[in-house]
């Protein structure tokens, strides 16, 4: 019993702490620490590691633009967690749902790392509709 009061008090911790930071600030730092490399600070797909694969990496920048207009959101969450929908850059870009959920397994348990994992996937996301050009 206690341990589950203790997870449900993580869990509460982790979402508030996320939401005090504010979505696009929590998003921004995921984005920065496991996206950048790749897609670049500007997300226009320039990353430093562009070099190394066959396919261009595309400019995130341009999804709401490529979507007529709508950030197409439930397909880029599918895209960036991987394990479910469709796959982004032929399956060279990493499950990020995977490993976010490895992450917080190591940390919070079983229970709680799927929910802290999505909330990394989802504040993501959510920063890639700040980036956005028209």
């Amino acid at each position: 019993m206690m341990m589950r009061l203790f997870g449900l008090f993580t869990i509460f911790l982790a979402a508030t702490t996320t939401a005090a930071l504010g979505d696009s600030v929590a998003g921004q730092y995921e984005y920065m620490n496991n996206c950048a490399a790749c897609h670049g600070e500007a997300a226009t797909g320039d990353g430093p590691l562009v070099t190394f694969f066959k396919e261009p990496v595309p400019d995130l920048t341009r999804l709401s633009r490529d979507n007529d207009g709508d950030f197409p959101f439930h397909e880029t969450l599918m895209i960036v967690d991987g394990r479910a929908g469709l796959r982004g850059h032929g399956d060279v870009m990493p499950v990020w749902g995977d490993t976010f959920q490895r992450a917080e397994m190591a940390q919070a348990g079983d229970d709680e790392s799927y929910l802290v994992s999505q909330g990394r996937l989802l504040s993501l996301v959510e920063y890639l509709v700040t980036v956005q050009q028209d």
